[in-house]
């Protein structure tokens, strides 16, 4: 079960600092159906079970595939689910991923996004910013960010968030609208984003990392495979236990298709990194 005081707001809402990502609901590459969508159900109910209360998903996630899932499993939703979802891509019939950011496909984004989840009102919405696949890249994302503003007022959506940002567009997002999350790849070793989380956690706003193994090398790899030996853990907990460790602001979102790994998951709340062992993981970002 999840450890109810690590928690944190998001928005108006007070979640858990370990949530679920439903991105690996749908086939392979986030394209197309699981080969076992009762297993699915099964697994968002399961986390539903042992306390999750923040899932992350998005529309273009299959396409549909995720949204309509987590319908079935969880609809209605409980009272304290927040499910936040992200706009701005398109998935190409080559399940290319491709930039969808105009006012219009913004829109559209969300409107299907209610439609799939079953909802009248979307509890927040990142805007993915699609300069670049490899990651953030500077250009304005003023005209997203009014666009969503504008649906915002209309009451389709609570809150805003950005999604694969630049710490300039993270700040002219907030020159728009109040922004409640970013959400960027960050993890020990890809640690470019440690200003703008500081900067966050100041103004009590929630920074959502993804990929905490992504780009290890095998050195790196090893620093990380010895301290989770140590704790009897595995590696994957311990990078998570070490962002949850990092800054308050953090909220974790693992995806998995599998229960156990769920479980292993939820774990990492009760893992309690010893200062050694943050020295040491600290250490493979310079590596």
């Amino acid at each position: 079960m999840l450890n109810n005081s690590s928690t944190y707001s998001l928005g108006d809402r007070i979640v858990k600092r370990i949530g679920y990502g439903a991105m690996q609901l749908a086939g392979p590459q986030a394209f197309g159906p699981p080969k076992d969508r009762k297993a699915a159900v099964a697994l968002l109910r399961e986390a539903i079970a042992l306390g999750v209360n923040h899932i992350d998903t998005s529309d273009y996630y299959g396409p549909h595939v995720t949204n309509e899932i987590i319908r079935e499993a969880l609809h209605p939703y409980a009272d304290d689910l927040v499910i936040v979802t992200k706009v701005g891509a398109r998935r190409g019939h080559d399940a290319s991923w491709l930039p969808a950011m105009s006012a219009a496909e913004l829109t559209q984004a969300v409107h299907d996004n209610l439609r799939n989840l079953g909802r009248d009102v979307l509890d927040i919405v990142n805007i993915r910013a699609m300069f670049s696949m490899m990651g953030p890249a500077e250009g304005s994302i003023e005209e997203a960010v009014a666009a969503m503003a504008e649906l915002q007022q209309q009451g389709l959506v609570r809150h805003i968030g950005v999604s694969n940002v630049t710490s300039k567009q993270a700040a002219e997002a907030r020159t728009i609208v109040s922004i409640v999350c970013v959400q960027n790849m960050y993890n020990i070793a890809h640690r470019g984003d440690d200003t703008m989380i500081d900067a966050l956690a100041r103004d009590d706003i929630a920074y959502v990392p993804f990929f905490p193994l992504g780009g290890f090398s095998p050195l790196q790899s090893a620093v990380l495979s010895d301290v989770a030996s140590e704790l009897s853990a595995t590696p994957t907990q311990v990078a998570q236990a070490w962002l949850l460790r990092r800054s308050p602001n953090i909220l974790l979102i693992p995806g998995t298709s599998s229960a156990a790994h769920l479980r292993e998951n939820l774990a990492v709340s009760e893992l309690d990194l010893p200062t050694e062992a943050v020295v040491a993981l600290n250490g493979i970002a310079g590596g």
